[in-house]
This record gives structure tokens, C-alpha cells and sequence, in this order.
């Protein structure tokens, strides 16, 4: 039985190629640690952890084996007795209110993985909740059931998931924005194991995954068990130390973490890069990055903002820049705040990308109007414009996400949004693919939401499984969806300006409620994208618009065809010779891509 501290790196349990473990935790105000486990029948005194003199303890403990289960055991000044703690770091803890963590080592098997990272110019991303996406048997749906589904995923056309947190959390459904321990795998979806195991099914398929993750707070469930006051130290009723001791540990959602505490710094990115580095995601969602940046998650309030957090996150995308800079990292802030995907060279916050809210509401805004003449061309304008940066892979863009259906939230998908109760109405269908046109030809990265491609509606509730028979009651919409991704990705090479830096906006016909913009990247044929959009339930034989060059452009895609809906118009939108006007033909509520 070891008494030294070990000399082997690393935190948590790290279990030895020949057996063994190396265990490690920080404890500031601890005087005595010990780890207790199936492995000595869960003695409180049995094998020791030795200071390392600098709040943190560990030991080589050759008893202590892959597979078995062990929990902390800390006696100190500030706690009567003892206390149980679950390791911080722990890769895999049971759903109990034990909270016994498993000793797990990484010897996943990768060599099938030969997976690249798109263009983050070409990515097409759908978020997915793990429970919800594809339950099985009125059980909440795992890592397994959404591998059942990648096939369809793939035929869809999306080349990346954005999957919502999937860090432990208390009882089977959540919307897992309550995590408590940063590094484990709520077990309901599935082992270490099966989550790597659903990343390689992915990768096999050219998926990448996103993971969210959630490091502006904590809880507030399940931290008694963990890291509320694990060495019995706190001040004010506060949360110990892996929190703030004073007014910037409220949050609203849980205890902010200690971003000035290099000890917490350290925890936190850990906990961002094992699964950027261990489970070989693609990429990061930061969850909520103005509550990590500000303590009111105000965007212009300095006399509130936190530089720790701030130096936090440019810290973590300055490491990921440098290890794995063809992954990706977004922020959701919400704040059309240019300096969170500003580089951090530039006292930017270093992100790759932001979700852009504002694009978002004047989107979702305009086709949720009822009537046709109070609808204001000029804010699509600027919903197609608005810039975040010289990339436009800085804003990430949808017309839908987990926050803005969740029943929590008291709010309703897009169909119900422009006519309550009426989602598979004639108007509805019309005007939501005609949003999903201009999500796919605006620039930046495009994202949808389980469902959206085959017309969901109502509130999203993690509880509620995704009802798949919408695929078969409307199966046009979802050919639309998957028209429009092969476009947006140039599948076809003729569409190549979608992915690119460039948008001028052609023609505003503010009474007639019409608008036309060009996408292009280097220009020339193949590469000119016109995209002509109508918001009124007027259609037009031959209505005429200028053109970025002259020649014939062709319709690659038309909205009205009736092979997305059989009581679609058909309104032939024909190929037409530009000098510098063309003629286009266009139906009601309509968005028409053309290309030379």
C-alpha cells in the first residue's frame, strides 16, 4: 500500500497497463483522503492518499482495477465525521445516489476511423437530443437507437450532428443542461464505450459530431454527491471550491464555476478536451458563453463581466487551435457580439463560430406574420448581411433550435408558429419550406432540428419521442430538405457560390414582397448562385430581376414543384437568358435557386 504521492500524471483514476491505479483529486482543506471501493469492501481507511502538498492527493493503489468502483472518502477541519465524494473526474458514474464511479481505461479500437473533417464552409449540422431522437419501446432512446438512424441522416444530406449535453445528469430525461459532472456519460444513453462506438458509425458515414457542453454552471441537481463542498470548505452558504465565494456565483441555472481559480481552469479544460481528444468529436457547442463572460449574461454591462471568464474560453480555443485546429468550436451567446468569434490575438474570445440570434428573429419574424403587405422585405435583407466577421462561417444560422420549441420554454416549433393548430395546412407548408430555402442560401452554417425535416410540430419535450411516422405522411418535405442540403454542399458542382464568403442582395420589391441576392465565391459558372424569394401568395409567369452576369441561368431548385407536395402550383420558374435582366417564372411563397 502506497503512502507517497504518485509520480505518474494525470487526474482521477488511471488505471496502469499492468494493473493498478493511479488515483488523484484536489482537496484543498482536506487532512486526510482515502479511496474506498469493491476492491476493499469499501473500507474508509484501507488505502490512503498521500498529500502532494499542494491541495492535491494521490496514490499508486495495485488493489484497484479496471471495472471497479470506488468513491473519496474525506475527513478535514470543516466536516463533522467524514464525507463521500464522487471522483470530479470520473469517466463513468452510476446513476445512483451513491454516485460510485467505474475505473475505465481508453482501449477503443479506431482503426476503422479514416473520418476528415469537412470544410466548415460545407457543413450542414442537425442537432439531436439523445432520449428524444429515436426511443425504443417507450425507453429513452441511446447512443445504439441514433446509430439506426445514421443511414438516414446520411441519405438526408447533413455531414454533421450536433448533439445535446450528454454528461450525467439525475433520473432518464433531461434536457441535459444540468450536468454535474463534466466528464461522465449519462448512463442511460450508453457506456464510454458505446459513445465512441456511435462516433465511429458517424465518422464511417462522413458525420461529424458536435458535442454541447455546458461549463457555465453547474447543477443544480446532484452536486452533494460531487462538487458542492467536497472538502467541507465554504463561505457565505456558497458552493465550496469549484465556485465563486461571492455574488458571481449566481447564475439563475446552478453555481458558476471559479473561473480565476487555476485549479478550476484546469478542471474545466480538461473536461472540454477529453472529448475533443479521447472520444474524437468534431467539435464543441459552448452552452450559454454570456453567462460564462458576464455575471448577469448581459452583453453590455462591463461593470459586471468576468475577464476570467473571458481569458477561460480564449484559453480553451487557443489550445484547440493549436492540437486540433481542423475542430470546430461555437458559442452560443446570442448577443450579436462580433469579439466572441473575434481570435484571441485580437482580445476576441477565439471561437469558430456563433449561433446567430439575430439573423434567427428577423427570419422567424417575417414568415410568421399573417399578413402578406405588413411583411418588410428589408429585414430579410438584413438577416442575409448581417455579418459577424470577415468569415461567414462565424455565424451559424437556423430557424429552429432545442430552445426555441421546448415545451419548457413555453414555446412551439416554426409550423405552429405561423398558424397555430394549422401546421399541415397549404399556407404553413408553403411558407416553412420557403424558410428552409433561405436557411440554405444565406451565408454561414446552416443547422435544423430533429424533425424539422419532415414538418414537426407542436413543443419539443425530452420526454416525448420524435415521431417518425411524419417521414411517411410527408415525404416531399423532407426530398425538399435534402434538395436543398446537396445544394448547399455543391453536390452537384454547379452550386459552388452557396458556400461561399459572398451575398450582394440584388433586388427589394417591398410591396410585392419579393427579394433576390447573389452567393458567390470566386465567381463565373458553376459557382454564380442567384436565389430569388417570394413572401406573398402571389404568382408571377414573368416577373424580371437583374443578374450578376449575362448569359442563360437554369433552376436548380424550386420550392412550388409539386414533387415536394402534390397541391404545390408547379409554377414553372424556366431557365432564362439575363442581359443584364431575366425573366423568372415563381409561385406563391416560392424560393427559386438558379445557376449558370
Amino acid at each position: 500500500m502506497s503512502t507517497t504521492p504518485s509520480s505518474i500524471p494525470g487526474m482521477g483514476a488511471i488505471p496502469h497497463s499492468g494493473g493498478g491505479t493511479t488515483f488523484r483529486v484536489w482537496l484543498p482543506n482536506a487532512s486526510e483522503v482515502n479511496v474506498a471501493g469493491n476492491f476493499n469492501d469499501w473500507s474508509t481507511t484501507a488505502h490512503p492518499l498521500a498529500s502532494e502538498s499542494n491541495g492535491y492527493w494521490s496514490s499508486d493503489i495495485g488493489d484497484a482495477n479496471l471495472g471497479d468502483r470506488y468513491r473519496y472518502v474525506i475527513r478535514g477541519p470543516y466536516i463533522d465525521g467524514l464525507q463521500w465524494r464522487t471522483d470530479p473526474y470520473c469517466k463513468s458514474v452510476e446513476n445512483t445516489d451513491e454516485g460510485n464511479g467505474a475505473i475505465v481505461a481508453d482501449t477503443f479500437n479506431w482503426a476503422d476511423d479514416r473520418f476528415q473533417m469537412p470544410p466548415w464552409n460545407e457543413l450542414v449540422i442537425y442537432e439531436l437530443h439523445v432520449a428524444s431522437f429515436n426511443g425504443q419501446n417507450a425507453q429513452p432512446g441511446n447512443f445504439g437507437s441514433i446509430i439506426g438512424k445514421l443511414d438516414c441522416l446520411k441519405d438526408l444530406g447533413i455531414n454533421a450532428i450536433e448533439i445535446l449535453p450528454i454528461q450525467g445528469f439525475p433520473g432518464t430525461y433531461s434536457l441535459g443542461y444540468n450536468p454535474a459532472l463534466p466528464f461522465d456519460i449519462e448512463s442511460s444513453y450508453g457506456s464510454p464505450d458505446d459513445f465512441k462506438t456511435f462516433i465511429l458509425a458517424a465518422h464511417q458515414r462522413g458525420i461529424a459530431v458536435i458535442l454541447d457542453v455546458v461549463l457555465n454552471h453547474f447543477g443544480p441537481d446532484d452536486l452533494n454527491t460531487s462538487l458542492r463542498r467536497p472538502d467541507g470548505w465554504y463561505v457565505d452558504n456558497r458552493d465550496g471550491i469549484y465556485f465563486y465565494s461571492d455574488w458571481r456565483e449566481q447564475t439563475g441555472f446552478g453555481p458558476r464555476p471559479d473561473y480565476g481559480r487555476g485549479e478550476v481552469r484546469s478542471f474545466l479544460k480538461d473536461s472540454a478536451m477529453l472529448w475533443l481528444d479521447e472520444y474524437r468529436v468534431d467539435g464543441l457547442r459552448f452552452d450559454s458563453t454570456v453567462n460564462i463572460r458576464n455575471v448577469y449574461g448581459n452583453n453590455n454591462d462591463p461593470a459586471h463581466d468576468l475577464p476570467d471568464g473571458w481569458s477561460l474560453m480564449a484559453w480553451i480555443n487557443d489550445e484547440v487551435d493549436r492540437s486540433m485546429p481542423w475542430k470546430i468550436t461555437i458559442a452560443e451567446d446570442l448577443q450579436d457580439n462580433p469579439w466572441i468569434t473575434y481570435p484571441t490575438g485580437e482580445e476576441g474570445a477565439g471561437f469558430d463560430s456563433q449561433w446567430d440570434a439575430y439573423y434567427y428573429w428577423r427570419i422567424v419574424d417575417t414568415v410568421v406574420v399573417p399578413r402578406d403587405q405588413d411583411r418588410d422585405m428589408t429585414q430579410i435583407a438584413q438577416a442575409l448581411t448581417h455579418s459577424l466577421g470577415p468569415d461567414m462561417c462565424k455565424r451559424l444560422l437556423y430557424f429552429n433550435n432545442h430552445d426555441q420549441c421546448a415545451a419548457i420554454n413555453n414555446t412551439v416549433r416554426l409550423p405552429d408558429r405561423i398558424w397555430r393548430g394549422h401546421a399541415d395546412s397549404w399556407f404553413v407548408r408553403k411558407r416553412y419550406t420557403l424558410t428552409a430555402g433561405v436557411l440554405c442560401t444565406s451565408p454561414g452554417i446552416p443547422m435544423i432540428f430533429q424533425g424539422d425535416e419532415f414538418l414537426t410540430w407542436g413543443s419539443w419535450d425530452p420526454h416525448t419521442d420524435l415521431d417518425w411516422s411524419q417521414l411517411q405522411r410527408f415525404p416531399g418535405i423532407y426530398a425538399l430538405f435534402r434538395d436543398l442540403f446537396r445544394l448547399r454542399r455543391n453536390l452537384g458542382g454547379n452550386t459552388g457560390g452557396l458556400t461561399g464568403q459572398h451575398i450582394a442582395i440584388l433586388h427589394i420589391n417591398n410591396t410585392d414582397k419579393l427579394i433576390a441576392w447573389h452567393r458567390w465565391s470566386e465567381g463565373g459558372p458553376g459557382d454564380d448562385v442567384v436565389v430569388v424569394a417570394n413572401y406573398a401568395n402571389t404568382s408571377y409567369v414573368s416577373y424580371a430581376i437583374p443578374f450578376p452576369s449575362p448569359g442563360t441561368w437554369y433552376v436548380r431548385f424550386n420550392s412550388d414543384s409539386s414533387a415536394y407536395s402534390p397541391d404545390f402550383g408547379n409554377q414553372p420558374g424556366y431557365a432564362t437568358t439575363a442581359d443584364p435582366y431575366g425573366n423568372v417564372g415563381i409561385g406563391p411563397y416560392t424560393l427559386l435557386i438558379l445557376s449558370q
